[in-house]
């Protein structure tokens, strides 16, 4: 499957550009992980063989807002909005923990609030759900799978294909 170039398509990978610029200017000290690499991370547990050591999987956490995970989130994401929540989980300091929100700036900000309080394993998810969404990987609500995410607001809805996007009443 080939990426048409239309006007709307360069216009959202220009946008994008600038988001992941925006988020790397202002929390240069928060270590990313791409889609691509948690889908893999996480597929590991998947491919557990009782024969060798289990894999260190990732704790998932999404910081958006109640209304934002309700219409879709990453299978078996916890809903952590802020630091006293994410800490209210009781993980050990070590433990891996990957971080998002709707494209990458709320979950940096958080992980750089982890990293102040101890947290040495902590990653933010570049590009977010938003990214994950886009790519086509499989968004869930109330344990089902679901094609929608909540654009957070029009404007930056514009960064998800518009399929995707779900502005439910709130």
């Amino acid at each position: 499957m080939s990426l048409m170039l239309t006007p709307m398509n360069l216009g959202r990978a220009a946008a994008w550009w600038v988001v992941y610029r925006w988020v790397q200017r202002s929390f240069p000290g928060v270590p990313t992980v791409t889609t691509q690499g948690l889908a893999a991370w996480l597929s590991q547990g998947e491919a557990y063989s009782p024969m060798g050591p289990p894999p260190i999987l990732p704790i998932v956490i999404d910081v958006r807002r109640d209304y934002e995970f309700a219409v879709s989130h990453l299978p078996q994401a916890h809903h952590a909005p802020n630091l006293d929540a994410v800490l209210a989980l009781g993980l050990a300091p070590q433990q891996p923990i990957v971080v998002y929100c709707s494209v990458g700036y709320r979950s940096a900000r958080l992980v750089a609030q982890l990293q102040a309080a101890g947290y040495s394993e902590v990653y933010n998810l570049a590009g977010s759900i938003f990214q994950w969404a886009n790519e086509g990987r499989v968004l869930v609500s109330q344990g089902q799978p679901v094609a929608a995410v909540h654009p957070f607001n029009p404007i930056w809805g514009l960064l998800l294909k518009p399929e995707l996007s779900s502005l439910p009443e709130e």
